[in-house]
């Protein structure tokens, strides 16, 4: 079973125990898809569109499109909301659900240790953004950014398959508990 986020193609399939039983297509019409499964979701797709912006300024200051100062303005607070706001979702992740929805099955736990293991991956994969990023910024300064976007670029295109890869499998494994089991620690 791959467990590793840098090598694995999807939830392996010890681990879609739940899945199989709750498509990702009938989620939104079970009875206890709630607020908080919906927020979850909405944040996860804010990751992904805060790192297709990212992409998308890099492509524009590479093309011409974008000027120096918008695009340094634009990366530094785009940039900054996604490495905050990850972290932060992480934290809560690994301190209060996780924990929460290892009791639930525990078919499940190697799961949850999985993306604890994706959390500390993927903050690797943040630092090394976070280098580039300031080192775009401090070029930006000097009218030569071409290399240093171009290096962002490339970081944000590999951070962006493997945010996604751990976020898909993240909604894969959690959903389908919440769905199941419907925790009284997360009820309103």
């Amino acid at each position: 079973m791959d467990l590793d986020l840098n090598t694995r193609e999807r939830l392996p399939d010890a681990l879609r125990v739940l899945f199989e039983s709750y498509p990702r297509e009938t989620w939104e019409e079970h009875r206890n898809f709630g607020e908080l499964i919906r927020f979850w979701l909405d944040r996860h797709l804010q990751f992904r569109r805060m790192n297709a912006m990212l992409l998308a300024g890099a492509e524009g200051y590479l093309d011409g499109r974008l000027d120096a100062e918008r695009y340094g303005r634009e990366t530094g607070r785009t940039g900054q909301m996604l490495l905050h706001h990850l972290h932060e979702h992480h934290m809560v992740e690994d301190t209060h659900y996780f924990p929460v929805l290892t009791r639930q099955d525990a078919r499940l736990e190697r799961g949850f240790t999985m993306l604890d293991a994706d959390h500390h991956a993927l903050d690797e994969h943040l630092a090394e953004f976070a280098k580039d990023a300031n080192g775009l910024l401090r070029a930006l300064g000097t009218g030569n950014a071409r290399d240093e976007a171009g290096r962002l670029h490339e970081r944000l295109t590999g951070f962006g398959g493997f945010l996604d890869r751990h976020l898909t499998d993240e909604e894969e494994l959690i959903v389908p508990v919440l769905l199941h089991y419907d925790p009284r620690e997360f009820r309103a």
